[in-house]
C-alpha cells in the first residue's frame, strides 16, 4: 500500500469490471492533465495500476452481477471495512464510482456518511429495471455522469443532478489493421466469410453461451463455408475456455489481441448483450444479440424488467434493429436462422448499418474523459 503524504489531495476511484478498469485509467490520465499532484486509490485492474492508482483490491474481487452478490457477502464486508478505514485515514476530496451498481450504490451510502462527494460515472440502468435505485442515488450521489443522452431526462425528472458526458467508446474504436491485413496476420481465408463470437466476459456467460455458439458452427460452415473467431475476454484465463473447446469437434480460432480488428473484419458478429453490442454498432458490422442466465435468476429478475428490448442497440434505436435471442430462445437453431437472414440479405444488412450510423450520430462527439475530469475539478477546486 502506498502511504499518502501529509496534505496530499486524493480521490477514491472504484472500477468493478474489466471495461471499467480501462475507463478508470483513461479518466486518471485526463484528471492528471488538470491536477498533476492528485493521487488515486481504490479498486481496479492492471490498466488503472499502470496509471499509478494505489489498488486496495482487484477488479475481480467485486466483479459480481445481480444475485451473485448474495453468495460473497463475507468477502464484500471485508472490502467495505477496508475501504471505510482507508477513507477515514486518507480523507479523499471526492470519489468516482464507475458502473457496478450492486457494489457502488452500497458504497455511496457509506461515503455520504463520511461527507465524501460522490461522482457516479456510467450509472445503473434505472430505465430498464430497479427504478427504486433512483431514491438511493438522489440521497447519496452528488452528481451522475451519464453515457447515453436519453438518461438525462430521467434523472432531471427526479431532481437528481446529472449531465451527459458522452460515451467513452465513441471515437476510441479505431482498428489499426485493414480486413486484408487482419486476414493475412491470422492466416484466414479471404474467400470465406468470417463470423466472430463474443460470448461475454464473465464465467457464467461462458457457461450459458459458449456451448450454444459451438453447436451452431457446423451449420454455418456447411451453409456458408464460413470461418470463425472466438474473442477471449481479457479478464478470463484461457483455461476457462479449454473444456468447452476440447469437447467440441468444431475448429475455430481463439484470439485475445486485435479485438476491434477482428470485429471490423467480420461479416457477422454474434455477441452477448452488453458493451460488445455497442462496439458492433460503432464498427458498423451486422449483429445478432443473445443472453441467457440461470433459470432461477431469470425468473427472479424478469418481473422487474421494464423494457421490451435487451440489447443496447435496440434500446438506443427505439425499436428492434438487431435480433435478440433471450433465455429459451437462445438455441443453436434459432441463432443460425437469424444469422442466415442477415447473411443472405444485402438489403437487411444495409438497413441494419443505416440504423447503426444513426445511433452513432445520436451519441455526439463529446470528449468523455475530459468532461468527467472537469466535473471532478469543479468539486475539488470550486470556483
Amino acid at each position: 500500500m502506498v502511504k499518502p503524504k501529509k496534505n496530499d489531495l486524493s480521490v477514491l476511484i472504484i472500477a468493478g469490471e474489466t471495461s471499467s478498469d480501462k475507463y478508470g485509467a483513461h479518466l486518471v490520465q485526463a484528471v492528471k492533465t488538470l491536477c498533476p499532484s492528485l493521487s488515486f486509490f481504490g479498486i481496479g485492474g492492471q490498466h488503472m495500476e499502470e496509471e499509478g492508482v494505489d489498488l486496495l483490491f482487484h477488479v475481480r474481487d467485486i466483479s459480481l452481477v445481480g444475485f451473485e452478490i448474495i453468495f460473497c457477502l463475507f468477502n464484500l464486508l471485508k472490502i467495505f471495512k477496508r475501504l471505510d478505514l482507508e477513507t477515514t485515514l486518507r480523507k479523499p476530496a471526492a470519489a468516482i464510482l464507475i458502473d457496478s451498481p450492486d457494489f457502488n450504490l452500497r458504497l455511496a451510502k457509506k461515503l455520504k456518511k463520511r461527507l465524501v462527494p460522490v461522482l457516479y460515472f456510467i450509472g445503473p440502468t434505472v430505465w430498464a429495471w430497479r427504478k427504486g435505485r433512483l431514491k438511493t442515488i438522489k440521497n447519496n450521489v452528488t452528481k451522475m455522469l451519464l453515457i447515453f443522452p436519453f438518461e438525462e431526462k430521467i434523472y432531471h425528472d427526479h431532481q437528481i443532478p446529472a449531465i451527459y458526458v458522452g460515451h467513452p467508446l465513441k471515437g476510441r474504436i479505431r482498428p489499426s489493421l485493414s480486413r486484408e491485413e487482419f486476414f493475412e496476420k491470422y492466416q484466414l481465408n479471404p474467400d470465406k466469410r468470417l463470423i466472430t463470437f463474443l460470448p461475454g466476459s464473465r464465467r457464467s456467460e461462458l457457461k450459458f453461451h459458449l456451448p450454444v455458439l459451438l453447436q451452431s458452427v457446423k451449420r454455418f460452415r456447411e451453409k456458408f463455408n464460413a470461418q470463425f473467431i472466438l474473442l477471449q475476454a481479457e479478464n478470463l484465463d484461457e483455461r476457462l475456455y479449454s473444456d468447452y473447446l476440447s469437447s467440441s469437434r468444431e475448429d475455430l480460432r481463439m484470439i485475445r489481441e486485435d479485438k476491434y480488428e477482428a470485429m471490423a473484419s467480420s461479416d457477422l458478429i454474434l455477441a452477448a448483450c452488453g458493451t460488445a453490442n455497442l462496439e458492433a454498432v460503432l464498427l458498423e458490422v451486422p449483429l445478432v444479440s443473445f443472453y441467457r442466465i440461470s433459470p432461477f435468476y431469470y425468473w427472479a429478475g424478469v418481473r422487474f424488467v421494464k423494457i421490451e428490448n435487451f440489447s443496447i442497440t435496440n434500446i438506443l434505436a427505439g425499436k428492434k434493429v438487431v435480433p435478440e435471442l433471450i433465455q429459451k430462445q437462445f438455441t443453436a437453431e434459432n441463432l443460425f436462422i437469424e444469422a442466415q437472414k442477415i447473411l443472405e440479405s444485402e438489403q437487411m444488412r444495409s438497413e441494419m448499418i443505416r440504423h447503426f450510423k444513426s445511433i452513432k450520430q445520436s451519441l455526439g462527439d463529446q470528449p468523455t474523459f475530459q468532461n468527467v475530469a472537469g466535473e471532478l475539478r469543479k468539486i475539488i477546486c470550486p470556483g
